[in-house]
């Protein structure tokens, strides 16, 4: 993979101007991991070469533009970057897609998402694993909360661990600060039932801090998908390379060697 900086600008830079006050910062942060036995060199190297091609920095940044556009977003500014020997990166600068003068009103400055991609190789040569770390931070009435199901949709993961929290506050009418403006008793209440079927989840928050995390796992393996090639998936070795990566897997989710 070759390495090179690129830092289009979408709309030609101006100074945004706020309208009013709202200083509430709503943080989504997700962490979603992949497997895939890594028992060979070649199988290695297949992984490898899967996720150039599925996680460069072209392809993380369109991912980036479609988050953008599910919450209402306009892109000022954009970069990204691959590295050697893997892993790549982006960054959008954001804006209110929507605002304009006669609305008297930006829900989104100073507003990004980023992504880095964090994959490991090496280890003990008998799994491979990749994470992607992708972190949208809004200011205003918008909440990145509503990216959620794209994300778990658009990146098949085994382990996920997502973040969210609000920092800052805005005012009322009466000029009292909010320090929330919405309800929020679990990440999991804006998840697809859909998706929450196939993996086994635990919640823990702060709530007086306005901290919330939720950690899933996946219970629902499709066990072809972890080799590289066609194999037997009753053979003995077939079976031991699965308990390998679903300890990989427990590991990550509980976030201690098992």
């Amino acid at each position: 993979m070759s390495s090179s900086v690129e830092m289009p600008r979408l709309v030609k830079p101006t100074c945004i101007k706020l309208q009013g006050f709202n200083n509430l910062t709503k943080t989504l942060n997700f962490n979603l991991y992949d497997f895939c036995a890594a028992r060979t060199a070649a199988e290695r190297d297949s992984y490898v070469a899967f996720i150039n091609h599925n996680f460069n920095r072209h392809r993380i940044a369109s991912l980036l533009q479609n988050i953008a556009r599910i919450i209402d977003a306009r892109v000022l500014a954009a970069s990204s970057q691959d590295y050697e020997p893997w892993g790549a990166s982006s960054l959008l600068l954001l804006s209110d897609a929507a605002a304009v003068p006669a609305l008297q009103a930006v829900h989104l400055d100073k507003s990004h998402i980023c992504a880095h991609t964090y994959p490991d190789f090496r280890g003990e040569g008998q799994v491979c694993s990749f994470r992607i770390d992708i972190d949208i931070s809004t200011c205003g009435d918008i909440s990145p909360l509503k990216a959620l199901n794209f994300m778990l949709n658009a990146i098949e993961s085994d382990v996920v661990v997502i973040d969210y929290f609000v920092r800052g506050f805005t005012r009322d009418e009466q000029g009292k600060r909010v320090y929330l403006d919405h309800h929020i008793s679990s990440i999991r209440d804006y998840i697809e039932a859909e998706t929450l079927k196939d993996y086994r989840c635990r919640d823990q928050q702060i709530s007086d801090a306005n901290i919330w995390q939720t950690k899933m796992l996946r219970t629902k393996m499709k066990e072809g998908d972890y080799f590289r090639d066609k194999v037997d998936l009753n053979a003995a070795t077939t079976r031991r390379a699965l308990q390998l990566i679903r300890r990989e897997m427990e590991g990550v989710f509980l976030g201690a060697v098992t």
